[in-house]
């Protein structure tokens, strides 16, 4: 176990707003050392944080890179890495890390393992079934219920989810993606699901393998357009807390879903350690699972972490280290927004490398004097020209479909969306795209 007074070289892995947003609350710790990012981005690198070009994906090279560079904690946030076994590799080479061993990980990477351990541990979640062959699995869409969800097995860079509203949509999806490819590998195997009804909450949670601790609750808006319309993003925007998740409804929660499902990993032989994402409904007949994950969300972290008033690295030793107690995690009263600038034509085809201006400036307004809220711009698809950090060029380019995440936190949810929305206005650069409406259901008080 590291000594309280050993400061600690850090490894964040991943190159998001997530791990951006991370970065910066590890850094607030007094026993962080040096903090690398692991490729990092533009906006990383402007931080002043060394990011090194390896990718998590490339186990072997990752896992040398942290031995000959000294080390002794790493942060893993991408589902795919997880999926690969970095924690498990880094583990054998004596490298404490936060997050799940491939197996326990398997909760996010198999859907249709999932959902059969949520069966046979009586932990509430939509109707479905499993098909590993095209015929069967139309055959049985015929006579279901609609809409219908369809969901590939694996991993999709979360495009793997199609809600059918009718027989030929549901065929579409379903010989997509098990006769067409449309998913890989991960498309091979799918889950026909009952679609559930209800308000959407996304509740991450620290688990070190016997303790689970949640934290705030928060709302994702995924879709790309206002109202909820147009295709399935990574996530265009998050407020913190989650307005329908009341005090009743995460008692129940933790006693039905949060607990069992500490117990059901312990259970299988796999504990979890790291962050558990719980992807919830709240229907008419109580809360119930649409889907585990098994690391940080994104956007719902760039809305949560600014709420987090306790040393985010201590808590990530405990987990760890089998640890972790429910007083170690403090959050904040009050709000945060994150809202996410996108580049045009996202999910689909978009172009990138323009010129990001206005940063220096939303961020002064993201910090006025009289304290009324407190905000943060994170990078994602950016990356800086020239051989030259972009602290040194002053110069960010767009390089992905989300770009930055602004996020705000104040005493109220309309103080933090009205200084995110503000601040955007600051920022420019061509084809840039945002929702008008994050946040408007709480206020509207009807399902989004």
């Amino acid at each position: 176990m590291n000594t309280p007074s050993k400061k600690l070289n850090i490894a964040v892995a991943g190159s998001g707003g997530r791990e951006h947003a991370i970065l910066r609350k590890l850094r607030q710790s007094p026993r962080a050392g040096t903090i690398y990012a692991l490729p990092g981005n533009g906006g990383i690198a402007r931080d002043g944080i060394p990011c090194v070009n390896i990718s998590p994906a490339n186990t072997p090279a990752f896992t040398a890179w942290c031995l000959d560079n000294a080390v002794d904690f790493v942060v893993v946030t991408p589902d795919n890495p997880l999926a690969a076994g970095l924690v498990d590799a880094l583990s054998e080479k004596g490298i404490l890390a936060f997050g799940p061993v491939r197996e326990a990980a398997k909760l996010e990477w198999s859907k249709a393992y999932a959902k059969n351990m949520m069966r046979q541990n009586n932990i509430p979640t939509a109707d479905y079934a499993v098909f590993t062959g095209c015929g069967a699995a139309l055959e049985y869409a015929k006579s279901a219920p609609y809409p219908l969800v369809v969901k590939a097995d694996g991993l999709a860079l979360g495009k793997g989810v199609v809600i059918c509203g009718t027989y030929e949509t549901a065929e579409d999806a379903i010989r997509g993606a098990m006769e067409g490819g449309r998913f890989g590998e991960s498309g091979k195997t799918i889950v026909l699901e009952e679609y559930l009804c209800g308000p959407e909450v996304s509740v991450l949670s620290f688990c070190d393998g016997k303790t689970i601790v949640p934290m705030v609750s928060s709302m994702d808006h995924k879709r790309e357009l206002d109202g909820d319309l147009g295709d399935n993003t990574g996530g265009m925007g998050a407020i913190a807390p989650n307005p329908f998740y009341t005090e009743e409804i995460a008692r129940e929660c933790y006693e039905t879903i949060f607990l069992p499902t500490l117990r059901m990993t312990q259970k299988a032989g796999t504990p979890f350690k790291g962050c558990l994402y719980f992807g919830l409904m709240l229907t008419s007949d109580g809360p119930k699972v649409i889907e585990y994950n098994c690391r940080f969300g994104d956007p719902e972290t760039q809305a949560v972490l600014p709420l987090l008033e306790s040393d985010l690295l201590e808590i990530m030793l405990a987990c760890a280290e089998g640890r972790l107690t429910p007083d170690m995690v403090k959050f904040r009263d009050g709000a945060c927004a994150c809202l996410v600038l996108a580049s045009n034509g996202y999910p689909r085809k978009f172009d990138v490398g323009f010129t990001i201006s206005g940063l220096e400036d939303a961020e002064k307004l993201l910090r006025p004097s009289n304290g009324a809220f407190s905000g943060e711009v994170y990078c994602a698809g950016v990356r800086y020209g020239g051989r030259v950090p972009a602290a040194i060029s002053g110069k960010l380019y767009t390089s992905g479909g989300r770009v930055l995440g602004i996020s705000a936190a104040a005493a109220d949810l309309q103080t933090a969306l009205s200084a995110c929305y503000a601040a955007a206005g600051n920022i420019k650069w061509r084809g840039i795209y945002y929702r008008r409406d994050i946040g408007q259901c709480a206020f509207d008080k009807k399902t989004p």
